[in-house]
């Protein structure tokens, strides 16, 4: 089978042309294999047991489920009934109020044990529905023996509702039609030539559009084979990718730097000799852990550009004998990227500005958001709130959020730039800079650091006088035992700098 391509279709008729023997899943906990046959029958089955609990085209429904086959098996009925609500299990009470609220959820899909922020959120306001799967693997929906044909779901219908991380203000819901998804899921298994023998460890929360649409759904457009255990294990990690025949991984650094500082660098791990790729997203990757991850690894590491408001993937780099260039996200991945300035006018290659993007993946607004619309919008080009700079082969290199600029007496500091330099330090495990008030500069630059091995702040200091021009140069570094980060391992910068200012005050 070739990749999918850039027609169209519903998230469940990805699945249509795959042979229905071929294995589309693997649970390796419990060791289930479902079938693309198996897989098929199941999302009707659980599509139509959804509509006859109630659910109709459009009525949006809550999911709260570790990763696993019945996550994948809901997740797609959900947007075959309706559409699908994914939620991070880990939420509080209060978070789960919020999201089942902003959605105006229909149901709510559980577990059969635990979550009991959720089932208190959901009161008597939610009716819980609660997913189940036997030996065998079949996923039911508990006490709904009924069944009711779902109406026919179309691309243009919203298949999935996520929100944005809400770093200004409340959440942002993001509404993807199932022609955002599948042509998302197009340009991806285009850009690393997936195909019905590539086998997808997928280690990312399917609650996130990384794991759903470029581990997960990627490879079932293209008939390959998605490993989902239950949750990343740094332990078991090689143990189910040598025991699977995995082929590539999708992660964040977070995980990538696990697997590292597991590694035995004289030897490749058991279970890396399949890899053709590591691919890296939704942070920026530190070129050193770049080079080291393909040194312990044995495979080309492709960093790629992706978020919500695009289906998940926008850049990236390309697999060998194309150039990867570290540092970069890459190129345009059938995604059209330019560099705009504040005023819409797009700017030339080498000139940094804001990251816009178009293609049919972008999500054609929010949902009942007039004034993010308003802002985000320009001419058909969505803007990131990134910025960036492209070189004249139309690689994209992000050099930070333009709301975490840090703006020292009009000089802009991209924190990222500082990352990195103290990064390089042996002792350094991560860093994260940020601004903090400053009665003369307007803000001063700060980080926060975990360590792996003894140093003192004096030390990192020294390190990045030696390598930053002076206005640059963090004036005090925090050592920490972590680094606030969102659930999919994105570095929470405001939320550091909250904390140390509340600190001095």
């Amino acid at each position: 089978m070739t990749p999918a391509d850039a027609t169209p279709t519903t998230l469940p008729g990805l699945l249509d042309p795959v042979p229905a023997e071929r294995t589309a899943l693997i649970q390796p906990e419990q060791n289930i294999r479902l079938t693309y046959g198996g897989l098929r029958e199941q999302v009707r089955d659980v599509a139509r047991a959804l509509t006859a609990a109630g659910v109709s085209r459009g009525d949006r429904i809550g999911m709260a489920l570790p990763n696993g086959v019945p996550n994948v098996v809901t997740f797609l009925a959900a947007s075959l009934a309706g559409t699908a609500a994914p939620l991070n299990p880990n939420y509080k009470e209060e978070e789960f109020r919020f999201y089942l609220e902003d959605t105006s959820a229909r149901v709510l899909l559980l577990p059969p044990e635990g979550l009991d922020d959720a089932r208190r959120a959901a009161g008597d306001q939610v009716p819980i529905l609660t997913v189940e799967m036997d030996a065998s693997g079949r996923v039911t929906l508990a006490g709904v023996t009924d069944r009711k044909e779902a109406a026919p779901a179309g691309v243009d219908d919203i298949a999935l509702i996520l929100h944005t991380s809400g770093s200004t203000g409340r959440p942002k819901r993001v509404p993807l039609t199932h022609a955002n998804l599948s042509i998302s899921c197009g340009n991806v298994a285009r850009s690393y030539a997936l195909t019905r023998d590539d086998v997808s460890l997928c280690v990312m929360p399917l609650f996130h559009v990384h794991g759903l649409v470029a581990s997960t759904l990627a490879t079932l457009a293209t008939g390959g084979t998605v490993v989902v255990p239950a949750k990343f294990s740094p332990l078991s990690f090689w143990r189910t990718a040598r025991d699977h025949g995995v082929t590539w991984y999708s992660a964040v650094p977070t995980i990538h730097q696990l697997l590292l500082a597991r590694a035995d660098r004289s030897a490749r791990p058991p279970g890396a000799e399949k890899l053709r790729f590591i691919r890296s997203c939704s942070a920026s990757l530190p070129p050193q852990v770049m080079a080291d991850l393909e040194t312990a690894f044995g495979a080309p590491v492709l960093e790629a550009y992706g978020m919500t408001e695009a289906a998940h993937q926008m850049s990236s780099n390309p697999l060998p004998p194309g150039i990867r260039l570290p540092g970069s996200v890459g190129r345009g991945t059938d995604v059209r990227i330019s560099i705009m300035d504040a005023e819409g006018r797009h700017l030339q290659a080498g000139e940094r500005g804001e990251v816009v993007i178009q293609g049919p993946n972008v999500v054609s607004g929010y949902e009942n958001n007039p004034e993010a619309n308003a802002t985000s919008f320009t001419v058909g080009w969505f803007r990131t709130g990134d910025q960036g700079v492209l070189d004249d082969n139309g690689y994209l290199t992000l050099t930070g959020r333009l709301k975490e600029m840090i703006n020292r007496g009009g000089e802009k500091i991209s924190p990222r730039e500082i990352d990195e330099v103290l990064l390089a330090h042996p002792a350094v495990a991560e860093a994260v800079c940020f601004g903090m008030p400053h009665a003369t500069w307007g803000e001063e630059v700060a980080a926060a650091v975990v360590v792996r091995e003894a140093a003192t702040d004096q030390e990192l200091l020294a390190h990045c006088k030696e390598r930053l021009a002076d206005f640059k140069r963090p004036k005090v570094i925090h050592i920490v035992e972590a680094i606030p980060r969102t659930a999919t391992g994105k570095i929470q910068r405001r939320v550091v700098a909250q904390a140390f200012a509340s600190q001095a005050s």
